[in-house]
């Protein structure tokens, strides 16, 4: 799957998965030893994680019923708990450093393909 920041004209990711299931939502990146800029996981329903037991930071966007970005955070540390965002439908994680580089910001407007 592909994810678009379509208000920036930004490809976020061109291999996205969705984690829709408790299980794929329980796994999420935990395991995972490397991140690749154009890899990103969906995961639904959510609107607050964790990422203990990572081994690498992430940027994370929490996305409304609408797709627009209700907040974009960069470079979340292992080991943290984000806040609850209650009007978040959906988070999408994405390598470190993403939404610096496409200038992803709370407000721009998702697709994903």
């Amino acid at each position: 799957m592909k994810i678009i920041n379509v208000t920036k004209d930004a490809v976020l990711a061109d291999e996205a998965i969705i984690a829709d299931t408790f299980l794929k939502r329980l796994r999420g990146l935990l395991g995972s030893k490397e991140f690749k800029n154009g890899q990103a996981v969906v995961i639904k329903p959510c609107n607050s994680i964790h990422t203990f037991f990572m081994r690498f930071p992430i940027d994370v966007l929490f996305v409304d019923k609408n797709h627009k970005i209700i907040a974009a955070v960069s470079h979340m540390p292992a080991f943290r708990i984000s806040k609850i965002y209650f009007n978040a439908v959906y988070v999408v994680e994405l390598p470190a450093g993403l939404i610096k580089t496409t200038s992803t910001s709370a407000g721009d407007l998702l697709e994903i393909e």
